[in-house]
């Protein structure tokens, strides 16, 4: 299947693109199923994707070196949990703009994941 000249995407790209938020198993999948077709709207949620797990895995890193930090420690147990909620709502964010087929950064970590991954799902 491939996306015509008008703006509208196919399903397919719509569903890569939504997989792509959806657990890392989702990603790896949406990867595969971009890699038999790729699209442009594919490309760039995976991107976007790819960079909430980024930001995921150097949260979880930076999260368990300063817990053994006496107050610091203390400080990332109370606001961990805000941080994983502000993950989770970029997630819901990517996951509704991939479902109306639009090619529009997270908040946040749009800009950065698309600078940084560029090349990336071409």
């Amino acid at each position: 299947m491939e996306t015509t000249n008008t703006n509208t995407p196919v399903q397919e790209d719509k569903t890569v693109a939504i997989i792509a938020y959806i657990t890392l198993i989702g990603f790896i999948v949406a990867i595969v199923m971009h890699g038999s077709n790729k699209t442009k709207l594919g490309a760039f949620h995976l991107r976007q994707a790819l960079g909430l797990i980024a930001l995921s895995v150097c949260s979880w890193i930076l999260f368990m070196i300063l817990m053994f930090i006496p107050f610091v420690g203390f400080i990332i147990a109370i606001l961990s949990p805000f941080v994983w909620l502000g993950v989770l709502a970029l997630v819901i964010i990517g996951i509704i703009n991939a479902s109306s087929g639009q090619e529009k950064p997270l908040p946040l970590i749009g800009g950065m994941a698309a600078k940084m991954f560029e090349k990336a799902f071409a």
